[in-house]
């Protein structure tokens, strides 16, 4: 009788032990699950360990050349401010901000993916405006052969591979499509594409040999040493190539954003811009 209830009391430990080991893995794992959204969060003052205020830009990747340039010099000019960028395709960009990824500033390379989050109240339509301009050209890798004088005239050169940002989140991808479907020949450049996921993996798989030839925007192309231009794409074939920026309507720093904001349309910015070969709207 007493081995029966000893039995049984060893049996009760067990299974509360069992109960609470599952306790606590639950929570664990809720824990672990959590922790993207909450890296996610900014605090109420998000400021750095030297007590300056941390901006975060979400800009396509188009634009790193020359923002970087610009971020340094607007830091220089405002001590108290750090500007901390987020570079990648306007599309998954705007996707971040939708999830409630932290965001001060949105700087797309298209105005559409600019719409959608005015159209979510995102972004306040009057504290957000079109920025710069740029061209869609056709890349090759700097010791190629390769001659055209028109897009068409890549399915006719040896071209086995042509890199085009994923159209569905890089504008210059969804660019090079709409080109590509006007003349009628989007389908038989499907069959030989290689997907990037910015604009500036496109122009890598071009300069590393990866791709035989590429879309990629004017800027990208003056900036490498490793590709070179073979055709400007007509901006007719294609929606005008428009980078907006926008202030986050729930930005925590609105001042200093507002200062960002007003700096990027300024003389400064606009020197940088204009070296990096953007056309400065208003300009």
């Amino acid at each position: 009788m007493q081995n029966t209830e000893t039995h049984g009391t060893e049996s009760g430990d067990t299974g509360m032990s069992t109960r609470r080991r599952a306790l606590l893995a639950a929570c664990c794992a809720a824990l672990i699950a959590a922790l993207p959204a909450l890296a996610g969060c900014r605090g109420g003052q998000n400021t750095e360990a030297d007590g300056r205020t941390e901006l975060l830009v979400s800009a396509a990747a188009s634009l790193q050349s020359s923002l970087d340039r610009i971020a340094a010099a607007f830091e220089r000019a405002h001590p108290g401010i750090r500007v901390t960028m987020n570079y990648g395709a306007s599309g998954a960009l705007r996707r971040q901000i939708e999830q409630g990824a932290a965001a001060d500033l949105f700087i797309p390379a298209d105005g559409k993916n600019m719409e959608q989050l005015i159209e979510r109240k995102l972004i306040d339509e009057s504290r957000q405006t079109a920025l710069l301009s740029n061209e869609l050209v056709v890349v090759a890798p700097a010791d190629s052969d390769i001659r055209i004088d028109s897009i068409d005239q890549l399915l006719r050169e040896p071209v086995r591979h042509i890199a085009i940002g994923d159209p569905e989140t890089v504008p210059s991808g969804a660019y090079a499509r709409e080109a590509l479907e006007r003349l009628g020949i989007w389908e038989s450049v499907q069959r030989v594409a290689v997907y990037g996921n910015t604009v500036r993996q496109v122009l890598a798989y071009v300069e590393t040999g990866n791709a035989d030839a590429g879309f990629v925007y004017r800027t990208d192309a003056i900036a490498s040493d490793r590709a070179r231009t073979v055709y400007t794409v007509e901006p007719s074939l294609h929606s005008p190539i428009l980078y907006h920026v926008g202030i986050i309507r729930e930005s925590e720093h609105r001042d200093e954003a507002e200062d960002f904001y007003r700096y990027l349309q300024g003389s400064e910015a606009r020197e940088v811009f204009l070296a990096c070969g953007f056309g400065v709207i208003g300009n």
